[in-house]
């Protein structure tokens, strides 16, 4: 069988799946290429000539014409631009599958267009279904925008050949009768670097720790906080540190809140956190967003990752720590007990303090069961998730997604 051609289209570049695209092609086994935009294809031209560009047809960032169709207007955008590119490359050469990102490679000017069959990854609906605290809602105006990236997504979920979402959490976030279109496969990671976690020495300092892109309600940062205040309170001996970027928030409302709440004078949910729990203030170590190598060297110092996620669908940063063998504490419910199986590679507790303080209090003194936990999750990571191990997965469903369109050919539709 000849090898697919497979076209990846996304603004930005690795994204989600650069490191697929790139280990396909290595590997020999499917024909790839990576569409994104001239500043990332530029930035990374040293990858390889399979890195194209396109050119959006109007601005991808900063302020659009009208604020209740501004990520649908960013995404004609994207889309038009992307037409265009994948129209001039089939005069060149016949497409078996494009994949891009439901926004930032927004396919929804593709249908009917190119000659290929077009997978959508939709990391989730609509923040309507995602979810957010009510302590800290969307305003009117914010509602009526998630309306109409739901309306987006919905129409990509019935009209894509194939759609791809990160989790079964997210999957059923989508009306039932789209629910058969929809396959589940997280993104591969290439763990070849990485070293399984050995013994510490017993004397060495306790690190507890927090990584998220963003230290933000969704990701549960007020809840480590919080834990973190009473762990001093009842005088655990430990140094903590919280990975992440404190300004903004990219799954909540919790920062108009904010701002709303001090008219500007404090900065951020973190520096609100901070005022509220003055204990956790004067012990949590902020590093900030750093970058990649430096990220990598403070993950491998912390012994136990707390990760009281609130509202999510996957990421990567999680299995980034399973996959370097980390000790991971986390919710009994969503997304992350998808990827940890309790008592075998983390844990999974319910949402009560004094269930996370006892487990906490109890691992600070087991170092055997942290490196148990450790070595688990990164046999583990590396078994489900690393790129040799999707790939067979995901051109499985590519020539799902092929034989789906050959059919709809078949009937008209």
């Amino acid at each position: 069988m000849a090898k697919p051609v497979i076209v990846f289209a996304g603004a930005v570049y690795p994204g989600q799946f650069g490191g697929l695209c790139d280990y396909l092609r290595a590997a020999g086994l499917a024909e790839t290429y990576f569409l994104t935009t001239p500043g990332h294809q530029a930035r990374n031209a040293h990858r390889g000539k399979h890195i194209l560009g396109f050119r959006p047809d109007g601005p991808v960032t900063g302020k659009q014409h009208y604020y209740y169709t501004a990520k649908l207007e960013r995404s004609a955008h994207i889309g038009r631009g992307l037409l265009s590119a994948l129209q001039q490359f089939q005069k060149h050469k016949k497409i078996d599958v494009v994949l891009s990102h439901s926004l930032w490679g927004a396919p929804h000017f593709l249908y009917d267009e190119i000659d290929a069959a077009i997978v959508s990854y939709i990391e989730f609906p609509s923040f309507r279904a995602h979810g957010w605290d009510p302590a800290y809602p969307p305003d009117q105006s914010q509602r009526m925008v998630d309306r109409n990236t739901e309306m987006l997504n919905f129409h990509q979920a019935l009209r894509s050949d194939l759609v791809i979402c990160p989790s079964h959490h997210a999957k059923a976030m989508f009306p039932e009768p789209l629910q058969s279109n929809i396959e589940v496969q997280l993104e591969g990671f290439a763990f070849e670097a990485m070293t399984m976690p050995e013994p510490k020495a017993a004397s060495a300092p306790l690190t507890i720790g927090f990584s998220a892109r963003d230290l933000s309600n969704a990701k549960g940062f007020d809840t480590y906080v919080r834990l973190v205040d009473k762990l001093v309170e009842r005088g655990l001996k430990a140094n903590f540190v919280a990975l992440g970027g404190s300004e903004g928030s990219t799954y909540g409302y919790e920062q108009q809140w904010v701002q709303r709440k001090y008219g500007g004078e404090v900065a951020s949910f973190r520096d609100h956190l901070l005022k509220v729990y003055p204990r956790a203030a004067e012990v949590i170590a902020f590093p900030g967003k750093l970058p990649y190598e430096a990220f990598v060297e403070k993950l491998s110092g912390i012994d136990i990752f707390l990760y009281p996620l609130r509202f999510g669908v996957a990421n990567w940063g999680l299995v980034e720590i399973l996959g370097r063998g980390g000790c991971v504490l986390a919710p009994d419910r969503g997304y992350p007990a998808e990827l940890i199986q309790d008592d075998v590679n983390g844990r999974l507790l319910p949402d009560d303090d004094e269930a996370w303080i006892d487990e906490i209090t109890a691992l600070a003194q087991d170092p055997e069961r942290r490196l148990r936990y450790g070595q688990a999750a990164c046999a583990r990571a590396r078994l489900l998730y690393s790129l040799q191990a999707v790939a067979p997965r995901y051109l499985n469903l590519f020539r799902l997604a092929m034989d789906r369109r050959q059919a709809r050919l078949r009937n008209g539709s």
